[in-house]
């Protein structure tokens, strides 16, 4: 079997930013992103086969990470009728019979990292894939048998595809993350990582329907954050090489 991990919170976000006509509930609540995040899991279930699914949401978009980096995302600035989806979508979730795992301390990338890690050691699973585009969760890939799906451009990033779009192996993403930034979860990148956006780091330089088991909390993947030519930018870039590195 196969086992697939979707990041609600990505899916809820991405139908409601989607361009168009809004879903509106009862009274009016907006309701476009639980729409679209519940046709998403049922054409993964009824179209591209699924039967063994389980999905992660950010129940708190803070987490431990805003105490590690003060200039971590949090909630502020995001629309208070997406940030009311929340409850509603994990209903949803839970009333098609998938899996929910919400999140408080800690973030949905780190429910998946662990539950990758969990199944992927199960003999029984002959795959696991994780349903986001986050480039993040790159670094939960192993071989083939843990692999990325990218379903809104349908690819599938394995060990080779994650080397050749990113340019360092999966281990090393959170430390590529660490030196180039990521504006998404809101931290810059370190200066001597900049030329990396666009350049492949040298390998010198890298250091369902059915119930799931809840994933037990565990790091996804982890490296070493390489030495830099000052303790202090050492000290940064493995500060953030750590908020970068999924765990549960």
């Amino acid at each position: 079997m196969q086992v697939h991990l979707v990041d609600a919170t990505y899916e809820l976000f991405r139908a409601h930013f989607a361009p168009r006509p809004p879903v509106l509930g009862k009274d009016g609540i907006p309701l476009s992103g639980v729409s679209g995040l519940v046709e998403q899991l049922l054409f993964l279930l009824r179209e591209q086969g699924a039967t063994h699914v389980g999905c992660a949401t950010d129940r708190v978009i803070r987490s431990f990470r805003n105490d590690l980096y003060a200039g971590y995302k949090t909630d502020a600035g995001m629309p208070p009728e997406l940030l009311a989806q929340f409850p509603i979508a994990e209903q949803a979730i839970e009333a098609l019979g998938i899996v929910l795992w919400p999140m408080v301390e800690f973030e949905a990338d780190d429910a998946i990292g662990a539950a990758a890690e969990l199944f992927g050691a199960d003999p029984r699973v002959e795959r696991v894939v994780i349903c986001t585009p986050d480039k993040d969760m790159a670094q939960c890939v192993r071989d083939e048998r843990i692999v990325l799906w990218d379903r809104r451009r349908d690819i599938v990033y394995d060990d080779a595809g994650v080397r050749a779009k990113w340019g360092v192996p999966p281990e090393s993403v959170p430390d590529r993350l660490a030196l180039v930034g990521d504006a998404a979860d809101g931290y810059p990148g370190c200066r001597a990582g900049a030329t990396s956006r666009r350049r492949p780091c040298s390998p010198g330089t890298a250091t369902s329907r059915r119930s799931l088991p809840a994933a037990a909390p565990g790091r996804c993947r982890g490296c070493a954050t390489r030495s830099v030519s000052r303790r202090r930018s050492a000290s940064t870039s493995q500060t953030r090489s750590s908020i970068a590195t999924s765990r549960g």
